[in-house]
């Protein structure tokens, strides 16, 4: 049996960068898909982000500045500022407030607020725990 020689042909050349773990990419020849995300930037996350509300604004400037790298957060803002078409400016807001008083910065946590309906809820004006009304219950009058 002949082999069958097969001839391979260059579909993109590239300079070659020695530095290790890095890459090198020539934008023309990124395929249509991934040429999107290239024109990406902080400001255009903060900017969507503005025009929603002040709350979501703040939570998508938290969210870029917690990855060393701005780019490693965008799929995070892609994600958080489609909430608006799914649910509402106003859900995302209240969603955005709430993790903002979470102090937690991730789309899980906005996803998961919208899910449960905690975005509804009214927030407790004062944080001071309440004890339930029940008769077995002294209450502090008792202690003194």
């Amino acid at each position: 049996m002949k082999k069958k020689w097969r001839y391979i042909t260059n579909i993109a050349v590239h300079p070659r960068n020695k530095v290790p773990y890095n890459y090198s990419t020539v934008n023309d020849h990124l395929a249509t898909s991934h040429r999107y995300a290239t024109e990406w930037t902080p400001q255009r996350f903060i900017n969507w982000a503005s025009s929603i509300g002040s709350d979501v604004e703040l939570y998508i400037q938290e969210v870029l500045s917690r990855k060393k790298h701005p780019e490693q957060a965008y799929k995070s803002c892609m994600g958080i500022l489609s909430f608006a078409n799914k649910v509402g400016n106003q859900r995302l807001i209240n969603a955005c407030s709430r993790a903002l008083s979470y102090g937690i910065y991730n789309y899980n946590i906005i996803k998961t607020i919208l899910e449960k309906g905690l975005d509804q809820l009214e927030e407790d004006s004062d944080n001071s725990p309440t004890t339930p009304k029940h008769n077995n219950i002294r209450g502090k009058e008792y202690y003194q």
